[in-house]
This record gives structure tokens, sequence and C-alpha cells, in this order.
């Protein structure tokens, strides 16, 4: 009881990062399950069933709240499922002696690049509103899917920075976008595994565990995605994922490395991490005030706009008089 009691926090809070950040419930969750001692390819096929579940509620909450491009999602998420089978078929036939250190490299690497991704970049607007590509989203689809199903989590890591990167959509919009074309990926990763290793390690009590949890959070995620700092909440998540990642691969077979050097190493992670945050809610404190002044000066162009647009005479009087008048006589 108490592991379904932690499963569907987990669910929750993992679903509340991935509805508003548009990344992090498979990296969140199966981190956790390997944390449990669960076999990788059963951890990643225990989350991915949970995420059709969640995603299908976050993808009608982003379509409630216009947070959705339905040509993007067809054209990424197709691809993505195409990705996430063929990773799942891959997945099932290592052995979890090979599997396990394999994916956490990828989920440590998923973790990092979120941690310097938001720590480090905004969100590039200079683009906002041309059309997304169709020879763009394909490969990044495939590629962001097969990372999924592989890695038990990655669809979002790889995929939405990539489209943020680009400037060409809204923050909201590519993370509502991204959270309803992967409903297709959460399906095909699933069909994979099923096909490849039956029921064979998936406790369905823990499915339902991770699911509770994200049907919870689901629509207060598409709200709160208009409202929360993205680099602060990317920090954060990004570290989390770096340590428990981290310490799962220092303790196995490959490294095995000693507690001086384990203590060394996770001491430095713990204030990489801080540091990030700390800068990470500076730079945000910037954008704000930026934007602020940005807004001002908007609204004060537009109401000088106004004014010339209500007294056009005014202005053609001064204008003339001013272009017909001589210059005074200057004074001692």
């Amino acid at each position: 009881m108490k592991t379904l009691i932690v499963l569907a926090l987990a669910g929750l809070g993992a679903q509340l990062v991935d509805g508003s950040l548009g990344m992090g419930y498979g990296v969140t969750s199966t981190t956790l399950l390997l944390a449990l001692g669960t076999n990788p390819a059963a951890a990643s096929a225990t989350v991915h069933l949970a995420e059709i579940g969640t995603n299908l509620a976050s993808g009608l909450s982003h379509w409630r709240f216009g947070n959705v491009d339905w040509k993007v999602v067809a054209k990424i998420g197709v691809p993505g499922a195409v990705g996430a089978f063929a990773g799942a078929t891959v997945l099932s036939n290592l052995s979890t002696e090979v599997a396990a250190p394999v994916m956490s490299v990828i989920l440590l690497a998923l973790g990092l690049y979120l941690l310097i991704r938001f720590t480090l970049r905004g969100v590039d607007k200079r683009h906002l509103g041309k059309p997304m590509r169709k020879r763009f989203l394909a490969p990044l689809g495939l590629a962001a899917g097969f990372v999924d199903a592989t890695g038990g989590g990655g669809w979002g890591p790889v995929s939405t920075p990539a489209i943020l990167a680009s400037g060409r959509m809204e923050p909201r919009k590519t993370i509502g976008s991204i959270d309803t074309s992967e409903f297709l990926v959460s399906v095909a990763a699933s069909l994979g595994f099923l096909f490849a290793l039956g029921d064979q390690g998936i406790n369905l009590l823990w499915v339902l565990g991770l699911l509770a949890g994200g049907l919870v959070a689901a629509p207060l995620a598409a709200w709160l995605v208009r409202y929360v700092p993205p680099r602060l909440l990317g920090a954060g998540v990004g570290g989390m994922i770096v340590v428990t990642n981290a310490k799962s691969l220092l303790n196995s077979d490959w490294i095995d490395a000693s507690d001086p050097v384990r203590y060394a190493v996770y001491a430095v992670i713990y204030l990489v991490w801080a540091a990030a945050v700390v800068y990470s809610f500076s730079e945000y404190r910037k954008d704000r005030a930026q934007e602020s002044a940005d807004a001002l000066a908007a609204e004060a162009e537009r109401l000088a706009e106004a004014e010339r647009s209500a007294h056009p005479n005014a202005v053609a009087t001064v204008t003339s008089r001013i272009r017909a008048g001589r210059p005074s006589a200057p004074q001692d």
C-alpha cells in the first residue's frame, strides 16, 4: 500500500511537470521504478501503459485550453509511434545486466540536457508563427520516439526543446502539442513491449498508481502551463534526474565506485544543481523585468498612435508651423 501511495504521488508530480513543461513524466517515473528495483524493460512498459491514460487526459485538457496545434501533432506523432515501437522491441531483447546501466546513461544524459538547456537558455521568439515543416518534425519524432521507449522517457526532453529552439511556436502550444502527440507514442511503445514481453514483470497495480496521480494532475498542469516559469522548473527537474541516475551508475557493475568517490561526485552534483536553480531564478527575474519594460514601451507607443489618430489636424498644424516659421534671432 505504501508503494502505491508513493507511485500515485510520483505520478501526480511527474504529470504536473510534464503537463506544464512538455517533458518529464516518463523520465521521472522510470527513474523511480528503477530505484525500486524494477527490470528496465518492465519499468518502461509500466510507465508507457500509465502514460496512455495520462496523455489522453493531458491532451484533452490542453485542447480545451487552446494549447494544441493538430497539424504538428500529426506530423510528429506518427513518426514518433514508429520510433517508439522499434525502441520497445530493442530494449526488450537486451539482458537486464546490460539494459539497466544503459537506461541510466540515457536518463542521465536527458537530465543533463534538461538542466543545461533550461538553466542557460530562454525561449527564442524570433520566428514565432512560421509553419513547422514535416521534414523537420518527422525525423525528430522518429528519434524522440526511439529514445523514449529505450530510456523509459525522452519524448518531451528531445522534441519539446527542439521545437522551442526553432522559435516557430509559442511555448504553451509547443507543450500542448507534444503532450497530445505523446499519446500515439505511448500506445505504440506499449504494444511493442506487450508483443515482446507479454505481461512479464509488469505490475498492473503500479500502472494504476501512476495513472491515478497523473489523471489528477493533468487538467491542473494544462492550466499551469501559462504561469509556471519553464527555466526554473526545468533546472529543478533536470537536477533531480541527474542526481538519481548518477547514483545508479556509480553503484552499478560498470563503475562500482568506492564510497569516497561517490560522496565527492554527489557533492559536486548538488553544488552545481543548487547554482543552476539560483541562476535560473535570477534569469527568470531579469526576463520578467524585460518583458514588463517592453510591455510598457508598447503601451506608450499605442497611446501615442491613438493620440495622433484622434487629433490629426492639430499634428498637421504644428508640423506646418514648424516648417513655415523662421529661426528666432539669437539671444545674447
